[in-house]
């Protein structure tokens, strides 16, 4: 480049050590070199590191990410924008993402999950929805570790600050310990929103000279460096890391989201894209790179609260509650007197130009002038080594499990304990339109002002994926799909959160190959293609990794509230199984629990059978009072769950292990007052259809041996909070 750079004295040297420090290699550094002509300065390096990093650019699974199914009738826009688009019908469309703060979260639990949360509702409304639900996917270490309690209860915390004073409505999820999780746990959140299927706002810029606008709340220091942090490992320096962890306030996003909601009403906007990772510097070029555009910026005109920021500082803040929008030159006095209205900053910090340039102006200096296009889509790319995870061994001959003191072990540990310590620190019914509310396997909301529904679920069992990436990433998508299915709602499509540790490291790049294999085959079968997700490496604390754990959101529709199956068991009721009997015991719930044996393959997946028998369900619902999927802990943990919530007993007739705790796929248990019309119907489709016991009674009766609900109901509802406290 022939321009002048302005290169401060007081900027620091370019050393290696400083290179490294911004998460670039060598040969990284050498093509950055060769692309610009010259040392960069350091506002460009840390532009180029934004922009580079894992986090932003997924130079590491882009090669794999292009697999994935993402087309189908249903679908309006998927992955490449701020989150995917769904067709619902009568020219609506929900729109859905996913995505992790993990490491933020691990370093400061309450802002990083809050600012989680923030940074996903910015994602949905960014495309002219408004949000009307939101869910969490947690994983954390063993309860007895140190760090469990402190990161449990501030990541709770900050998710239910956020969400309840956004004002929208957490209707699902699930909280895992594992020991894996110890030095990194997991935060995923995911949220959705309505629009007008011909009003969704995208982000590509448009027109030569057009004013680059900067809106919401004012750019501070918090977060620099963030995106870059969260590509890298943990060490001993974590504490070093605080300062890049984004501060969030929910009342400011609240008001950001009614202005951007009315300023797109007004016919005011060109294009428009969330500050998340990378801030300004981030939302600036992708805006450019889409448009087949320039973007100059002058910093000075940046609202800033705190003074003496350098330009370095200001394109890397992610600080929260910020837009960045393409203006009609014409309607600037118009959308400005919007802003003001909802006292939030509206300020004309640059414009579009035709070349292919990232100019950055700050005083009467040039602080960055670089080709555009090769910030984003000319990132590096890789095809990282790999190799295949090794078959897993025979689980072999498993201690006798005495079935009471199974189930005894499951419902006390708060893996699979009652969750209403976290669900109750969330507001699951603002907005007033929520139909079933955490506890069931999906949250209902009604779309309101008609007589539909959508429903929402997340779900992977990480040691399936271990054992075996590809069955593990094929059952995260059928588990899903049962959720929705088991609350009567159509499977219409999903968004993927893939959390892997290293993937330099080719087992871990192993791990995340197979899972994309399995969840493409699944999303394929089920008709349910990815829309959008996020993918986080370097999920490792001291070089040990995380469980590879490819979280899967879940969106469904329900043409009618009839449809909804929500009821609860009753006296009397047939305890009916949908699907085959349980017989697979290898890396199931109760032996991880019991005897901490996680050994054997994960269960195989028939996709096909999922699917027929999912349909049947869905087709047979009038004859089904309750249901729930089959999953951890198989059937002996979903009957004692369905009873539990009933205040009733329930008798399972037999007490083998197998048929109790297998973890066998493509099942339901539902309650039902007519098992011989279900039985005859199930004939008839093809579809293996069985009374394995009766609900009713005080007791639980596993094969003979009894215990109190009452009694087992405290345990159940007690285990969590215990674990936490």
């Amino acid at each position: 480049m022939s321009n002048p750079v302005s290169k401060a004295v007081s900027e620091p040297a370019l050393t290696p050590d400083l290179i490294a420090s911004h998460g670039l290699k060598p040969d990284e550094y050498q093509r950055i070199l060769e692309i610009i002509g010259r040392e960069p300065t350091f506002t460009e390096l840390g532009i180029f590191s934004a922009m580079w990093n894992e986090h932003c650019s997924y130079k590491s699974s882009k090669k794999w990410l292009r697999t994935l199914p993402t087309s189908g009738p249903q679908v309006i826009c998927g992955p490449g924008e701020n989150a995917g688009v769904v067709d619902i019908g009568d020219g609506q469309a929900v729109i859905f993402k996913m995505e992790s703060h993990n490491h933020p979260s691990y370093i400061e639990p309450h802002q990083g999950a809050a600012t989680g949360v923030g940074g996903i509702l910015r994602d949905v409304f960014t495309m002219g929805a408004r949000p009307i639900a939101a869910m969490n996917a947690l994983s954390f270490g063993e309860p007895s570790h140190p760090k469990t309690s402190h990161l449990v209860k501030g990541v709770v915390e900050g998710i239910g600050a956020y969400g309840n004073a956004f004002g929208v409505p957490t209707v699902g999820g699930e909280v895992r310990f594992h020991r894996a999780y110890n030095g990194n746990c997991l935060v995923n959140a995911f949220a959705a929103g309505l629009a007008d299927a011909d009003k969704i706002f995208y982000s590509a810029a448009s027109g030569v000279g057009m004013p680059v606008v900067y809106l919401g709340a004012k750019t501070g220091r918090d977060g620099v460096g963030g995106a870059t942090m969260a590509s890298a490992e943990f060490d001993d320096t974590i504490e070093e890391k605080r300062p890049t962890v984004q501060v969030g306030d929910p009342f400011t996003e609240k008001r950001l989201l009614e202005a951007c909601l009315e300023l797109m009403a007004s016919g005011a906007v060109i294009s428009i894209q969330d500050m998340g990772a990378a801030g300004l510097t981030c939302s600036a070029v992708e805006m450019g790179d889409k448009g087949g555009l320039g973007i100059r910026l002058q910093l000075d005109n940046v609202p800033q609260r705190e003074t003496g920021m350098t330009a370095y500082e200001m394109m890397l803040s992610e600080s929260q509650e910020r837009m960045l929008m393409v203006l009609k030159p014409s309607m600037e006095a118009e959308a400005r007197a919007i802003f003001v209205k909802w006292d939030l900053d509206f300020a004309i910090v640059g414009e579009t130009i035709p070349e292919d340039r990232f100019l950055i102006l700050h005083g009467n200096e040039i602080k960055a002038d670089l080709p555009l296009s090769k910030l984003s889509s000319s990132a590096p790319e890789y095809d990282r080594p790999w190799v295949e995870t090794p078959a897993a061994a025979p689980l072999g001959e498993v201690p006798a499990i005495a079935p009471i003191a199974g189930l005894r072990a499951l419902i006390g540990s708060p893996t699979y304990a009652h969750k209403a310590w976290v669900w109750e620190q969330y507001d699951s019914q603002v907005g007033a339109d929520t139909v079933v509310t955490p506890g069931l396997p999906a949250g209902v909301v009604r779309v309101h002002g008609t007589g539909k529904a959508l429903a929402f679920t997340s779900d992977v069992t990480p040691r399936y994926v271990k054992a075996n990436p590809v069955e593990g990433g094929k059952q995260a998508v059928a588990e899903a799909y049962r959720n929705l299915t088991a609350v009567g709602a159509k499977p219409l499509a999903t968004t993927d959160n893939l959390n892997f540790g290293n993937p330099e490291k080719p087992e871990i790049m192993g791990q995340f190959v197979g899972a994309i294999k399995g969840i493409g085959a699944a999303v394929a079968a089920l008709d349910m293609p990815i829309v959008s997700g996020n993918v986080s490496l370097y999920n490792e604390t001291d070089g040990r990794a995380i469980l590879p754990t490819p979280t899967i959101g879940a969106v469904g529709i329900l043409s009618s509230l009839d449809e909804v199956i929500h009821g609860k068991p009753v006296a009397g009721d047939a305890a009916v199984l949908i699907g085959a009997a349980g017989a697979h015991l290898g890396q199931s719930a109760v032996l991880a629990e019991m005897f901490g044996i996680e050994a054997g393959d994960a269960p195989g997946v028939d996709l096909a059978a999922e699917k027929r028998h999912g349909e049947f369900v869905r087709a047979h619902r009038a004859l089904i009072r309750a249901c729930t999927d089959l999953g951890d802990g198989g059937l002996a943990l979903a009957a004692f769950e369905m009873a539990e919530g009933a205040c009733l007993g329930v008798t399972l007739e037999s007490g083998e292990a197998g048929f109790l705790f297998g973890e066998d796929q493509a099942r339901y248990l539902v309650a039902t007052a007519k098992p011989d019309a279900l039985i005859a119907a199930g004939k008839a489709a093809g579809v293996p259809v069985a009374v394995v016991g009766r609900f009713g009674g005080d007791k639980v009766v596993l094969g003979g041996e009894a215990a109190p609900v009452a009694e087992l109901s405290v345990l159940y509802r007690s285990a969590f909070a215990k674990a936490v406290a």
